[in-house]
């Protein structure tokens, strides 16, 4: 009688068992150039870009600029085609809206909201994620970032040079916005100035690691 009770039970613990098992982690190349990727995670998706930090002092317009743009202005940059990040975030789930409209009237960007993370690998070889928010300060509160961007797509327009050739103006640099462009992939849905004399947001150079680190963006659906 025993025996007949201890099989079921061990079957029933298996089970159990498998069942709370992490669901596997898949990371998949988005387009044809390495450094946007897919994290898949049973239904959980992230897309991942591959940066590096490029400035830690002074005023920013941007977070995440494309490489050999706007490094100037922005805390990171990407060696990628911006394009491949548009269509990860779509593959992610996220929602595509509208760049910011200036004229006639100033209308926000919109568009699924994005929580923004960076992932980085201490000395110790340990893995951390921290809020990309707590690398900007707003210049005239100096209290950290109090807003997740929104993914308002950008724009793609006909080359003029080039018959039948997109582009996708996010190329040209703003990938991950702190101030307002109506040519943004992810902008903030709130005002923010491109005037260098009043830009609202600066580095918070305490927080951000050296220059030249590596580092991995996290994109996913802000709840």
């Amino acid at each position: 009688m025993k025996t007949n009770m201890i099989l079921p039970l061990t079957l029933l613990l298996v089970f159990l068992a498998k069942a709370q098992d992490p669901a596997p982690v898949r990371k998949v190349q988005v387009g044809e150039k390495p450094g946007v990727w897919l994290e898949v995670a049973g239904p959980s998706r992230r897309v991942l870009i591959d940066a590096e930090v490029v400035k830690r002092e002074g005023e920013l317009e941007e977070f995440l600029c494309r490489a050999r743009t706007k490094e100037h202005e922005s805390i990171l940059k990407a060696d990628i085609d911006a394009r491949d990040a548009h269509k990860a975030l779509l593959l992610a789930g996220v929602e595509s809206g509208a760049p910011v409209q200036f004229a006639p009237v100033y209308k926000a960007a919109t568009g699924g909201k994005v929580k923004v993370t960076v992932r980085l690998t201490g000395e110790d070889g340990k893995v951390s994620e921290v809020s990309a928010r707590s690398w900007v300060k707003h210049r005239k509160t100096t209290k950290e970032l109090d807003s997740d961007w929104v993914f308002a797509g950008s724009k793609i327009l006909d080359d003029m040079n080039n018959p039948g050739r997109k582009l996708y103006l996010a190329n040209d640099g703003d990938v991950i916005c702190l101030s307002n462009f109506d040519t943004a992939m992810l902008d903030l849905p709130v005002a923010s100035s491109k005037d260098n004399a009043n830009l609202d947001f600066e580095a918070w150079t305490d927080r951000i690691p050296k220059l030249g680190t590596k580092v991995t963006v996290v994109l996913q659906v802000a709840k």
